[in-house]
């Protein structure tokens, strides 16, 4: 789903057909459309080759099974499930678990799933309704991205750099005095002067 598409309303001189094309994109973008269509077509084979006669001459080759009861009712409920993923997109984890549950159990009760093709459309389906989301409205997504007012803050400050209260207080001492920094030493402007115990050495 696209929540940022922008809504389509129809001007006088749009074809139907136009019409009709941008208010199917609407109705489909609100629903897990392509998964509902999926595990819609994977019930068909499913249910249909068990009952299915192949012709070759006059050689009859009826692929009928002592599961085609078990096809059927599988079949019908990949195409209930399809259906309920168009107009009822509450229910999508439910029916992808159930759509792929029923795709497994079709390869050893219609004829290899329908030959590997209602199969495979009902895993697809079934994958497609457990990956599907409800979009997220424009407003609300330009809300959320918005930057909190400390995030605001200091990126106003260019020569600002973000540290937490440990980091910013890990230099201190026991007191609460700064100590040397880890690329400082104790005795960083030592000269001759001061050494050996503030005596000069001549010569």
């Amino acid at each position: 789903m696209n929540p940022q598409a922008p809504v389509y309303v129809r001007a006088e001189d749009d074809a139907w057909i136009t019409a009709v094309y941008y208010r199917f994109h609407a109705w489909s973008g609100r629903r897990p459309f392509w998964a509902g269509l999926f595990t819609l077509l994977g019930g068909f084979p499913i249910a249909y080759f068990p009952y299915a006669d192949l012709r070759l001459g006059n050689v009859s080759l009826a692929m009928a099974t002592t599961g085609g009861a078990g096809a059927l009712i599988i079949g019908v409920l990949l195409i209930t499930l399809g259906l309920a993923l168009w107009f009822q997109e509450t229910i999508r984890v439910f029916a992808g678990v159930a759509a792929i549950l029923l795709a497994l159990v079709s390869i050893p009760v219609s004829n290899l799933g329908g030959f590997f093709i209602g199969f495979s459309l009902s895993m697809v389906g079934g994958a497609l309704a457990l990956a599907w989301a409800p979009g997220q409205p424009a407003a609300e997504q330009s809300m959320a991205e918005q930057p909190t007012a400390e995030q605001a803050t200091a990126e106003q400050q260019p020569g600002a750099v973000a540290l937490s209260k440990a980091e910013a207080t890990a230099d201190m001492g026991a007191q609460g005095i700064p100590g040397p920094r880890g690329t400082e030493t104790a005795h960083a402007s030592e000269t001759t002067a001061h050494a050996d115990g503030g005596r000069n050495s001549a010569g």
